[in-house]
């Protein structure tokens, strides 16, 4: 499973999640936080897009593919 994970994260251009991540490194991409609110089921996570997504979460949009 890590396997195929990393090479998801490879091809999506997301970084790893890390849970000792520490406060002074920067925001995480809003790719990556995107796909964390994704991964949740139910009808609202479904029907989340990535531009409603940073409006809500108050995100500065950016170029997915720089």
């Amino acid at each position: 499973f890590q396997e195929i994970s990393r090479h998801v994260r490879e091809l999506l251009g997301t970084e790893e999640p890390l849970f000792n991540r520490s406060i002074a490194l920067p925001y995480r991409d809003n790719m990556g936080l995107f796909l964390e609110q994704k991964s949740r089921s139910g009808k609202k996570a479904d029907a989340l897009t990535f531009s409603q997504f940073v409006q809500e979460a108050g995100l500065e949009p950016y170029a997915t593919n720089p």
